[in-house]
């Protein structure tokens, strides 16, 4: 990967989403560091990639809104190709089903899974007149094995897995790749209320909670040349709990 190569990471406020742009940014990719309502960590995290030398700039669109994000990613788009997506963006809220609320349902899948088709088609004609393009979406262990209380986030997060490997067969020919890789527990703002020490040594094999790094070096390399032959994959980052 080099500064030629642009990548654009969704949810890259968060835990996870700023440990991916940082990776990309150290393979000397210029990121754009994309957030919803919290353009300040975004920002945060740009002027992080800044200060060691890289290339970042935050920007700020709603994923559901479609006509919105073709417009971001077309003033994006006017500086060249962005033949590297990286779709971390994604929301919980948790609920029995038989107790959901309609617009529970409805918020989640919308990010995740719409907010994928927003973000990813317009990119795609660009990247497939390089002949090189590299598409990770960040899912979760919830879509593997599900869990309670979260039939709207394992929906959401496993629909990304039917969805990437269908865009893999289409793509794969122009030399673009589409992976998923899918996270355990890991330590950060959206886990720390939800697990207790004693609950993730019960939870995960490896008897820890993973870090938002371990995930992003996963990413990083499927996002290189060396992860070429890889595609249509579905690769969990858990500690053995699936």
């Amino acid at each position: 990967m080099n500064r030629s190569r642009r990548a654009l990471v969704t949810g890259g406020s968060g835990d996870i989403g700023g440990a991916i742009a940082q990776a990309l940014a150290a393979e000397d990719c210029e990121v754009f560091v994309h957030a919803n309502a919290q353009l300040d960590r975004a920002e945060a995290v740009a002027e992080t990639i800044r200060a060691n030398g890289g290339a970042a700039q935050a920007l700020a669109f709603d994923l559901v809104d479609g006509a919105a994000t073709r417009a971001a990613l077309e003033r994006v788009l006017e500086g060249g190709p962005v033949p590297i997506l990286v779709h971390n963006a994604g929301i919980h809220d948790d609920a029995p089903l038989a107790g959901m609320r309609e617009e529970q349902w409805r918020r989640v899948i919308d990010v995740s899974l719409h907010g994928f088709f927003h973000v990813t088609q317009p990119l795609l004609l660009p990247m497939a007149r390089l002949r090189w393009g590299r598409i990770v979406c960040v899912s979760s262990v919830a879509a593997v094995l599900g869990n309670r209380g979260q039939t709207n986030y394992a929906a959401a997060k496993s629909a990304l897995h039917g969805a990437s490997k269908s865009l893999a067969r289409e793509m794969a020919s122009r030399g673009i790749t589409v992976n998923v890789v899918a996270p355990g527990v890991i330590a950060g703002r959206m886990s720390a209320d939800s697990f207790g020490e004693a609950e993730i040594r019960a939870l995960v094999p490896a008897g820890r909670a993973g870090t938002p790094e371990e995930v992003a070096s996963v990413v990083r390399f499927l996002c290189s040349e060396a992860a070429a032959y890889v595609n249509g994959q579905v690769i969990g980052v858990n500690g053995g709990m699936a």
